[in-house]
């Protein structure tokens, strides 16, 4: 095979004799019985437990470190969230008793634009059939202190690798 020869270009040097895009290398397929059911969970519970006893402690200073929600997510948890089952860690020191809402997001190289996103979760079934692999983070928001923590990751899909779709006309970038 000869070598690619060098030419230079008023934008700099063009190599001729290789393909100047390459397919991306969409890896093997991974074997998935189960599309819908979680795999390489990650539980984030040992890293909020030290983050409330921090608080407790007076080693964090009345939570404005840790009630940081950004705006967006905030919005997401009122437009994408389900209520939790458990009431907030920070509020239960002052007089409020605010519910938790777990607000999911899905991130991937298969999904394109939609990656980023904040889902419903019931809507990780429908997912999880048309894209190979995509992680789900859950998220813990208070809307009353802003409290926030990531409280589980997880992958689904049904393994077979994809190339993202295309990205919409009407997108903005």
């Amino acid at each position: 095979m000869a070598e690619p020869r060098l030419t230079p270009t008023a934008r700099g040097t063009r190599v001729i004799g290789e393909r100047a895009r390459r397919k991306p290398d969409l890896g093997t397929p991974e074997e998935v019985t189960d599309p819908t059911r979680p795999r390489r969970v990650v539980d984030y519970a040992l890293r909020k437990r030290a983050t409330l006893e921090a608080l407790y402690a007076g080693r964090v200073f009345d939570g404005a470190d840790i009630c940081d929600a950004d705006p967006y997510l905030l919005k997401a948890a009122r437009f994408h969230g389900t209520v939790a089952g458990e009431l907030c860690p920070v509020c239960r020191l002052t007089s409020g008793r605010e519910a938790l809402t777990h607000v999911t997001y899905i991130h991937g190289d298969q999904l394109g634009h939609v990656s980023g996103s904040a889902v419903d979760p019931q809507r990780l079934v429908e997912l999880a059939s048309q894209y190979g692999e995509f992680r789900v983070h859950v998220v813990e928001v208070c809307a009353t202190c802003h409290w926030n923590h990531l409280v589980t990751s997880y992958v689904l899909g049904d393994g077979v690798l994809r190339k993202p779709p295309p990205k919409p006309r009407d997108l903005i970038d």
